[in-house]
């Protein structure tokens, strides 16, 4: 089986580097720096080398390999905020009312919120444009699912996705031309850049006050809470998972952000963990699952899985490519819900 998910590792930094390259402005996570690729692979495997009694803000980054090439990238920070806080724009309506004029208003206003003990956040999902439509954006993005039902107490219960907001092919914001700009004096690709860098500027100079929507040009408010086409997908995917619009969105190009109790994400609600009592070469019938090795080497794969005495049977293939022997335990859920709704079946930033 050539088609797998795994952590990253050192030897991966090349290959981060050219994917960065292909991904289009406003992947934040995913910066086109050598330097801070290289720090984010160190993060991700201290994080899965030391296991922590809570999330403490680690960074889980996951590549997805095909073929021994990395071709994909999914991320997940256990936690948000602590000495650099979450920031995001909270959308709030109030109403305006005058008796003298015959007038009622609802007015839409952006609050801005700064979170220092925040959520668990889901991200750095890219992959190449090459092996899209193939099924295997669905198995990048849910492994990470598979990996938290397995470890819950390592991430907050509460998990976000920021998703890609509307930006042109040239890296222009239409809400960051009407917000931003004005007070940071940078355009959205270097202000999404230094946002990765050091959060501090935000601090300094975002407007702490409300800022009326209706007082932005029109341009900037069709944009607000909207997706990047290209996210759109990957924004189905999530909500399909359980995953609904928090009412905020992201402070440079208002893309909106949505959120689900760990709990209730589908995959993790459904999935179900069983031993290996039986492999063969000819894999089980049965609807193509999401199976992995949850140990320390966590791997996944799409595979099919049979209930046998005592626990699983799963193809040998499947078993090879997740490290997997007789007596060790897997973690499987369906690819998608079933039409019953039972559960039996980015780009984010």
């Amino acid at each position: 089986m050539s088609c797998f998910v795994r952590p990253v590792a050192s030897a991966d930094l090349d290959a981060l580097v050219a994917l960065a390259e292909q991904a289009s402005f406003g992947l934040t996570t995913l910066p086109r720096d050598r330097s801070l690729l290289a720090k984010r692979i160190r993060e991700s495997e201290k994080a899965f080398e030391l296991v922590e009694e809570k999330p403490r803000g680690e960074s889980y980054l996951f590549v997805l390999e095909d073929e021994g090439r990395v071709v994909g990238t999914a991320g997940i920070t256990s936690k948000v905020g602590g000495y650099e806080p979450f920031y995001a724009y909270r959308i709030e309506t109030s109403l305006h009312v005058s008796e003298t004029l015959g007038v009622r208003k609802e007015i839409r206003t952006l609050h801005l919120v700064r979170e220092h003990d925040g959520p668990c956040e889901i991200g750095s999902l890219f992959l190449a444009p090459d092996l899209r439509r193939r099924g295997t954006g669905r198995l990048l993005s849910l492994s990470r699912f598979l990996f938290m039902a397995e470890h819950p107490a390592l991430f907050d219960p509460r998990v976000i996705a920021e998703m890609r907001g509307v930006i042109d092919e040239h890296g222009g914001s239409r809400f960051w031309d009407a917000v931003g700009h004005h007070f940071f004096e940078v355009d959205f690709p270097t202000a999404d850049y230094l946002s990765v860098v050091d959060k501090r500027f935000i601090a300094e100079l975002m407007p702490t006050h409300p800022i009326y929507i209706p007082l932005l040009p029109a341009e900037a408010q069709e944009v607000i809470g909207r997706v990047h086409p290209r996210t759109e997908p990957a924004l189905r995917m999530l909500e399909s998972e359980g995953f609904r619009m928090s009412g905020m969105v992201d402070i440079f190009e208002a893309g909106p952000i949505v959120a689900c109790s760990l709990d209730d994400i589908r995959t993790v609600r459904t999935s179900r963990s069983a031993v290996t009592v039986e492999t063969s070469e000819l894999p089980p019938d049965g609807e193509p699952r999401l199976i992995a090795n949850p140990r320390a080497r966590f791997r996944a794969a799409i595979g099919t899985v049979a209930e046998a005495a005592g626990g699983v049977r799963i193809g040998a293939e499947v078993a090879r490519t997740l490290g997997v022997r007789l007596g060790d335990r897997v973690r499987y859920a369906a690819l998608r819900e079933s039409p019953r709704g039972g559960g039996s079946e980015g780009d984010p930033r």
